[in-house]
């Protein structure tokens, strides 16, 4: 086995040092083989026993031709493997149509699926038209896929008159139901953005809505496994297949408050540590309808990128988990010490930053977002009366210095309507960014939306006492509220506004979603307003 072009990741921002990539090539031999080559050892498989597209389709990152289409294929979804023959290559037939009955086929190819990717396919289609919704499947034998609709975006010089998309994130398997994406399919959004933790690493417990197969997940077929028990639930399955969406990564794709090469946990030996974030990469590769240009190297995977949707609105997916510095004085809510303020922190890293910073100059788009994993507003978590105020370390407080350079770039700038799209936090947010949030005066430099975890954490509570604290306490602070959901929003050259959907029960099937609160910004002022 020749790993000659894995030495590409040992210069990477975020790998490691030389004498480390040694170390970690000498116990690679214990993963299964990570990459897109094919063995020519594998047998081809030609007949199923039932149908293999049990895990649905999906699509992604699109563009103004194309998109990518995904899926995978696994008989038995729950067991190692899939159920998939060890070795096996199998032959799969896609279709694009214009139609949902697939009468009008515009293009049509085979495409091999191999274990080296988990038998997932990642069709990227080209040559649609812009603007356009289509329907696709996948077949093998005489079993078909679920039928799948997305779209194409607008020219990137067009400027359509609307956009709406979904963001959600944190869907804890165990901890409550999928309920929140019956009424987001009603909504019918053009996108969905999924802000990180999709699955969840921990071990199964008992007594829990669901159960999670196994113990803590590290290895490569576990994690496979884990994102196939994740994709059985069948609302889930639906929104895949009800439109594109985008993804990014947090935390728990990997490992709880992973901070670039450190783990969480005292002790942990690196070798094994990028062992196993190198499976959780190629896993999360495998499973998200993502471009083959992020299929990962090793535990080096590139997936900060942008969508567009014309010149209304540029999306910048961000990364904050593989490049950043080690959290200051440990990931709680702490002070705001000097060791939070240090210069030398990052959650970006140096050619991510310096990305975001080249691609908003180059926008032409009227909304330049942000979409990222962790709360940028500066707000002091407190939520007793009279106590030293306390902010959350692993989020941008804990990079305060380059969370100002950034807001300051945006101001200075002029960066046209910055907005910024949160998850992680288990709830809902609603802030104004400013240079320094510790002095608020003046207008905002941008409008920061954080939507609250779509099951992670049970049922939520409003919380409105702690709303009224976290209010007085930070001016910049429009908004909170604790119960589980999801954003939606709706973006027009003029107006932004985003409506806070929230299910009354996710423990029990025959939840509720409705709307908790409604914001407007206005294009040219990050004020935010009731809608």
């Amino acid at each position: 086995m020749n790993f000659d072009h894995l030495d590409l990741f040992a210069r990477h921002e975020g790998g490691m040092s030389r004498r480390l990539f040694t170390s970690y090539l000498a116990g690679l031999s214990s993963i299964p083989w990570i990459g897109l080559a094919a063995d020519a050892a594998g047998s081809q498989v030609s007949r199923f026993a039932s149908n293999p597209f049990t895990l649905g389709v999906a699509s992604g990152d699109p563009d103004h031709e194309g998109m990518v289409l995904w899926t995978k294929l696994a008989p038995e979804p729950l067991e190692l493997g899939g159920g998939m023959p060890q070795g096996a290559f199998t032959e799969v037939t896609w279709e694009v149509a214009t139609d949902e009955a697939m009468a009008d086929v515009v293009q049509s190819g085979t495409a091999l699926a191999t274990p080296h990717l988990g038998h997932t396919l990642h069709i990227e289609t080209r040559g649609l038209e812009p603007g356009h919704w289509y329907w696709y499947r996948f077949r093998v034998d005489e079993y078909a896929s679920p039928i799948g609709r997305t779209r194409t975006m607008p020219r990137d010089h067009d400027l359509p008159e609307r956009l709406r998309f979904a963001v959600t994130s944190c869907q804890n398997f165990e901890q409550g139901l999928y309920t929140g994406y019956q009424q987001m399919r009603d909504d019918d959004p053009d996108l969905v953005f999924h802000l990180g933790d999709y699955i969840y690493e921990y071990s199964g417990k008992p007594n829990r809505v669901r159960r999670h197969i196994g113990p803590e997940i590290e290895s490569l077929e576990q994690y496979r496994q884990r994102y196939n028990q994740y994709r059985t639930d069948t609302d889930l399955q639906q929104m895949h297949a009800h439109c594109p969406w985008v993804v990014t990564w947090d935390d728990h794709e990997f490992d709880n408050n992973c901070a670039g090469d450190i783990s969480e946990q005292k002790g942990v030996d690196k070798i094994s540590y990028l062992k196993r974030r190198a499976a959780a990469y190629q896993a999360y590769y495998e499973m998200m309808p993502l471009r083959a240009s992020a299929c990962p190297l090793g535990p080096d995977m590139k997936l900060y990128r942008r969508a567009r949707c014309g010149r209304l609105a540029e999306f910048l997916v961000l990364d904050t988990r593989q490049y950043r510095t080690d959290q200051p004085n440990g990931d709680g809510n702490k002070p705001l010490s000097d060791a939070a303020r240090a210069a030398g922190n990052t959650l970006l890293g140096h050619k991510q930053k310096g990305w975001i910073y080249q691609s908003m100059l180059r926008s032409e788009s009227r909304w330049n977002v942000l979409a990222q994993q962790v709360m940028m507003g500066m707000v002091n978590r407190q939520y007793k009366e009279g106590q030293p105020a306390v902010y959350s370390m692993d989020q941008w407080p804990g990079y305060v210095a380059e969370r100002m350079e950034l807001v300051r770039f945006l101001q200075e700038r002029h960066i046209s309507n910055p907005v910024v799209l949160t998850g992680d936090i288990h709830s809902n947010w609603a802030n104004e960014i400013r240079v320094d949030d510790l002095k608020p005066k003046g207008p905002p430099v941008a409008t920061e939306f954080v939507t609250t975890s779509l099951s992670s954490g049970g049922n939520g509570l409003a919380h409105r006492a702690h709303s009224d604290l976290y209010q007085k306490n930070n001016p910049g602070v429009k908004f909170y509220n604790a119960e589980r959901g999801y954003l939606l929003c709706d973006v027009t050259p003029q107006h932004w506004t985003t409506h806070y959907k929230v299910t009354d029960d996710i423990l029990k099937p025959g939840g509720t979603t409705t709307v908790r609160a409604s914001f407007r910004v206005n294009a040219g002022d990050a004020t935010v307003h009731p809608a």
